[in-house]
């Protein structure tokens, strides 16, 4: 009897165990289940802030190759306009330039004065014709002055250009039917030095004009001005 309740003691206590020992275990993965869930939930919002992350540097990668792009492409309509704006300037100034070549633009600058004079001496056995100015001795003057580089060339202030034509009439010579009367001055823009140094070779235009009994002078000036030919004022 004694044996038997003893027995039923031991079970009892065996049971008792058994259930705390089910009841904690339901605890703990109730707890853990718990935990687990928060668990999973912030893993999804750090994967989903990280695929957020990942789409917006995507994002920056490619608004930051279309800026360079777009940079680029700027650059170079930068770089035709700065082309073009260079060939608009130098086609202005290549119309400057010929306006100027053939008289229709006011020009200055440095250059030479040449001063044809008749001989101030003509002997009474010898042709007067022989010893004055004629077209010949201006144009060849003219003609080493262009050659040489000269710009703009006036005679007695009259712009010449590539059309004009000198004549002898008489005493005179006519420059585009404008009469003009010795000393004659042939005013040229251009370098001073080129341009004296190609009339005073030996041999050449002054060596030429002095055989010719012409008098010769020639100075540079600092300034010339020369008006375009329709400003031109006629003595």
């Amino acid at each position: 009897m004694t044996k038997r309740k003893g027995n039923r003691v031991i079970l009892s206590f065996i049971c008792f165990i058994l259930g705390s020992m089910l009841a904690f275990s339901y605890q703990y993965t109730k707890r853990e289940a718990s935990k687990r869930n928060i668990t999973d939930r912030q893993w999804q919002k750090e994967y989903d802030y990280r695929e957020r992350v990942i789409k917006i540097q995507k994002e920056n990668r490619r608004l930051k190759n279309e800026l360079v792009q777009k940079q680029n492409e700027v650059v170079e309509m930068e770089k035709a306009l700065a082309e073009q704006q260079t060939s608009y300037t130098d086609l202005a100034k290549q119309a400057e330039k010929l306006r100027m070549y053939v008289g229709e633009a006011k020009v200055k600058g440095k250059g030479i004065e040449i001063t044809l004079s008749d001989a101030s001496y003509i002997p009474s056995e010898q042709s007067a014709t022989d010893y004055i100015v004629h077209e010949q001795h201006v144009f060849k003057v003219i003609h080493e002055l262009l050659i040489s580089g000269a710009e703009a060339i006036a005679i007695n202030g009259q712009r010449i250009s590539h059309r004009s034509y000198i004549v002898c009439n008489g005493p005179v010579i006519e420059v585009d039917g404008t009469q003009h009367a010795a000393p004659f001055v042939i005013s040229a823009i251009g370098n001073p030095t080129v341009l004296a140094s190609a009339l005073n070779i030996p041999g050449g235009v002054k060596d030429q004009l002095i055989q010719d009994n012409i008098i010769v002078g020639i100075a540079s000036k600092d300034e010339i001005v020369l008006d375009p030919i329709f400003h031109v004022n006629h003595p």
